[in-house]
């Protein structure tokens, strides 16, 4: 009788051992899926990044009387490229955007910017590049998303208490960011 209730123990403790062990592998492949992601959009941030001298630049060339709008974006840039946090990046991410928005409105104002090649070319590669950072902000939400639900449901949560694992943020956009644009042909 007492072999057999220590067999009982031992085969409980082996059961608990292995779903601990399955599910912090599952909480670390679900975490470096959560990094994996960011580093995507990071990837992209920093191609966006890399674009906007070159189109400041450009703009620059057309529109000298504009410099505080070119000093809104060259600013917001170097906060994004300085942003440690996904809340950061979202944030200096937003600043950036409005910056560009404006001096992508200011350029509406010379026509021969808007037909000059090398400024369509640029708008072109930003704008593949905001495609991209969409996709991949939504890719690392959703992963965000699986991790968070991970931690918090039960196994997960009494191992990734344990184990120090803890909920990441979101990439979030602004208030300003949701509102739709308006978009006027006249005049």
């Amino acid at each position: 009788m007492k072999n057999k209730a220590i067999w009982i123990v031992l085969a409980v403790v082996v059961v608990l051992g292995l779903l601990f062990v399955t599910k912090y592998n599952s909480l670390v492949n679900a975490e470096e899926n959560v990094n994996n992601k960011w580093a995507q959009v990071d990837n992209q941030l920093k191609r966006r990044a890399d674009l906007i001298p070159n189109l400041v630049e450009t703009v620059k060339g057309y529109a000298k009387q504009e410099l505080e709008a070119i000093k809104l974006v060259t600013d917001a840039r170097a906060k994004l490229a300085g942003a440690r946090t996904p809340g950061e990046a979202a944030d200096a991410n937003n600043e950036l955007s409005g910056a560009l928005s404006r001096l992508l409105v200011i350029t509406e104002n010379y026509p021969n910017l808007k037909s000059d090649q090398n400024f369509r070319q640029l708008s072109d590669e930003l704008a593949g590049t905001e495609n991209r950072l969409a996709v991949a902000r939504k890719d690392y939400n959703d992963e965000v998303t699986v991790f968070n639900k991970d931690i918090r449901r039960f196994p997960g949560s009494l191992i990734a208490g344990i184990l120090g694992f803890e909920k990441k943020e979101y990439f979030e956009v602004s208030e300003a960011e949701r509102e739709v644009p308006k978009v006027d042909f006249g005049s």
